[in-house]
């Protein structure tokens, strides 16, 4: 499906084959996940701060990060009914709303109760965005060039973490910890700026408005050939997110419980950690291009897995091989999502896209949230860094689920 005329030739190809309002579309859709991004990171980046303030448990503070990947899992099947039927560009001018909203909130927060419920109702609007801004890009490209576009578009997540990362380092040498994690959520405000231009700028692709409006409910992702894709493309996510959102949930405090970094030094041990995250989202996206899906996750996943062990169990005194292990950690870690845009796009037809790729990819938020809870509740035990294992073992479950899905490298949308 697409809606170009430009010829395909020139290191950006993939970019210009998109059409003018395919080009906008790209940038509505990288702005909000983005932000949505930032959004996400600034509860791990202020975890510690958070449980000083409150007196909080290990395990209470992972059950913030786990409701909010449990609530993104309704909002995200509820999004991707709502981009069938309502329209790609609406949904995401709602999502983005949702979440900008209620990170604020979390700023006002008077205790762990009020947070941990706010936080929960941002994960309504996180979880929804994805899947409306990976749809809409999917639906404007070429076949051969889908892998690498919708992975330029996972890469705005590196972009959104690094914005945040920075925005905390300033916040945490100006303002004392006691107030400085209320600013962060306040900055939360940030992505409210990007509905303007998406609503003035974004529309669906012309192919998506012509389909009948009669579409989008989720009894249809459970019936037929279409139930087995369900349900392992669902347990694939499960396996990748569990694993991501571990080390996502984690890292900052392991950073700074567990090899005794300041808030600042976490900053720099995450830059390496970043850019290698961007980088691996961009290459991600040629390697399912030129590999094929199936392949590309097998390669990360176990890749991921390994590094995780590497990272978290190296002795201490060797910080500096920790920060450099970031590089690689980073990379592959984020390698692994590059595909899943474009992958979970082909799997389903067009009335049914929205719903299917909504409902799969965030079922896997939700019960790969299941791994950093765990973390939190095993980290008294085994610390921080030997329950952090529990994500390595994740990346297993989305090889197996593998096995039964198709490749579908270079197929043209239904």
């Amino acid at each position: 499906m697409s809606t170009s005329t430009t010829e395909d030739t020139g290191r950006f190809a993939w970019f210009h084959s998109l059409g003018q309002k395919g080009k906008r579309a790209f940038v509505g859709a990288f702005g909000g996940y983005g932000l949505d991004s930032y959004d996400y990171w600034v509860l791990p980046l202020s975890l510690v701060a958070i449980s000083g303030y409150f007196g909080l448990t290990k395990a209470e503070a992972g059950l913030l990060g786990t409701s909010t990947l449990l609530m993104s899992a309704i909002g995200g099947a509820v999004a991707g009914v709502m981009a069938d039927r309502f329209g790609r560009s609406k949904t995401l001018i709602i999502t983005v709303a949702a979440y900008a909203f209620f990170t604020v909130l979390c700023g006002f927060a008077t205790n762990y109760e009020t947070l941990l419920v706010f936080r929960a109702l941002q994960g309504l609007g996180f979880g929804g965005e994805w899947a409306a801004g990976a749809i809409l890009v999917a639906e404007y490209c070429k076949p051969k060039y889908r892998g690498r576009t919708v992975a330029f578009i996972q890469s705005a997540w590196a972009v959104g973490w690094g914005l945040a990362v920075i925005v905390n380092t300033l916040v945490a040498s100006l303002a004392d910890p006691a107030i400085s994690w209320r600013i962060m959520f306040w900055t939360g405000a940030l992505p409210a700026i990007l509905i303007f231009y998406v609503r003035r700028n974004v529309d669906d692709a012309p192919e998506t408005k012509s389909q009948p409006k009669e579409r989008g409910t989720f009894p249809k992702i459970f019936r037929g050939p279409i139930l087995k894709t369900t349900l392992f493309a669902a347990l694939l996510a499960t396996g990748v997110q569990g694993g991501y959102y571990t080390l996502a949930t984690w890292l900052p405090a392991f950073l700074q419980t567990g090899r005794g970094l300041t808030i600042i030094g976490t900053g720099g041990y995450l830059a390496f950690l970043i850019t290698g995250a961007w980088i691996g989202y961009v290459c991600g996206g040629y390697l399912t291009d030129y590999l094929g899906r199936k392949k590309t996750f097998v390669v990360f996943a176990i890749a991921s897995a390994l590094l995780i062990v590497a990272y978290t169990q190296i002795p201490n005194g060797a910080n500096t091989l920790v920060m450099f292990l970031g590089f690689p950690l980073g990379f592959c870690m984020s390698a692994i999502f590059s595909g899943f845009g474009s992958y979970l796009s082909e799997l389903y037809p067009t009335q049914l896209r929205g719903t299917g790729q909504g409902f799969t990819y965030n079922f896997g938020r939700a019960f790969g949230a299941v791994f950093p809870g765990l973390v939190g509740f095993m980290a008294d035990r085994l610390g921080i860094g030997g329950a952090m294992l529990f994500g390595a073992a994740a990346y297993g479950i989305a090889v197996i689920a593998l096995i039964w899905l198709p490749e579908t490298v270079n197929k043209e949308l239904e």
